[in-house]
């Protein structure tokens, strides 16, 4: 990764890019062979981390007070652009490609979210004046992920897969507005709660030193499980437990002596973790650095697991003359067939 990173900052391409293609000659070579259907779980749940802990790292990186009026942006384009962006491709599916409503919807609802690690790489320089275009997509990007999974459920819900409630009830109190406000509440709460626990620890009693890591993935295992106990948005949840725990502020004691040189770095580390006025910098900037790794990480494995299953729809005989859009129309053509077959009424449901 840190060669493929110096040879990156010299080409127009991206670390996915290669990792895509890593992936798929290591398939072709029988090396791996990722089967989506039998490895269904397994690949859920690397997924799943994957995009926590993206999610995780733009709430770190947006330093802005969640009661921000430049907030409005980011909602206005993960609400109400994201509905109708669900809308429209749901009626496309519908009326150009003939799919049922439900699966229609559920189309929508997987294609409309933008990536949460675009959103991360694209976001705003630090600072109280962030750049408003920057904000909003970083923003949004970490916001959709949450607020489409109501309209995944709904069209579940059409497709006689999930309890939308008599006159849709359910979904309008449980799966849209509580989803939405309880994992945005939770992990306000939870993020903050323990920042500031942390910053209290270090500073008055010189204890929690170090081990920022655990504090990272702890953050996001707590924010993540309490908010899907509660039939709350887990992905909301933990977007906001990193914006709460990047506002965690110090509890300054008058008289501090500043901090003095010392005589190494992981002494001077220290120094700044327990200092009442660098305790909340000292936390946010450890975090941030290995959530960052963590996520490179993360990247590279998810990315190169959908290289090792292109061969199953691209032939590696057939690559050089397919059309350059051949492949991402393979995976929609891919993804439309499997809403079909499911949405093919059963002889119980006849």
């Amino acid at each position: 990764m840190m060669l493929s990173g110096t040879l990156l900052a010299r080409l127009p391409l991206s670390g996915a890019m290669i990792y895509l293609a890593v992936g798929y000659l290591l398939a072709v070579a029988g090396l791996i062979a990722p089967d989506p259907i039998r490895h269904a779980e397994t690949l859920e749940l690397l997924t799943e981390g994957a995009l926590l802990i993206s999610l995780f790292s733009v709430g770190l990186k947006l330093e802005l007070p969640l009661l921000d009026r430049r907030w409005l942006a980011p909602f206005r384009l993960a609400f109400a652009a994201m509905a109708f962006t669900v809308a429209l491709i749901a009626a496309i599916a519908v009326y150009g490609l003939g799919l049922p409503v439900g699966a229609a919807i559920l189309l929508g609802a997987i294609l409309a979210p933008t990536d949460p690690v675009l959103a991360s790489a694209i976001h705003s320089e630090p600072g109280p004046t962030p750049d408003p275009t920057r904000f909003s997509l970083a923003g949004e990007g970490a916001l959709n992920d949450g607020t489409a999974f109501p309209f995944v459920l709904l069209g579940l819900g059409l497709m006689q897969l999930h309890d939308l409630g008599e006159s849709w009830w359910h979904w309008w109190i449980v799966d849209l507005l509580w989803s939405t406000t309880g994992g945005i509440l939770i992990g306000a709460a939870i993020g903050g709660m323990l920042g500031k626990l942390v910053i209290y620890l270090r500073t008055r009693h010189q204890s929690a030193v170090g081990l920022d890591e655990f504090l990272s993935l702890g953050v996001v295992a707590v924010s993540f499980s309490l908010a899907q106990l509660a039939l709350a948005s887990g992905f909301l949840s933990v977007f906001f437990a990193g914006l709460a725990l990047r506002r965690a502020r110090d509890f300054p004691i008058a008289g501090t002596a500043p901090i003095k040189q010392a005589a190494s770095q992981e002494a001077l580390a220290t120094s700044a973790a327990t200092h009442s006025h660098h305790a909340s910098g000292a936390m946010t900037r450890a975090v941030l650095s290995f959530n960052e790794q963590l996520e490179r990480l993360a990247e590279l494995g998810i990315v190169l697991m959908i290289g090792a299953m292109l061969p199953s729809i691209v032939p590696f005989g057939r690559l050089g003359s397919s059309q350059p859009s051949s492949l991402p129309c393979a995976l929609l053509r891919s993804c439309l067939h499997s809403l079909a077959r499911d949405c093919r009424p059963t002889s119980w449901q006849r």
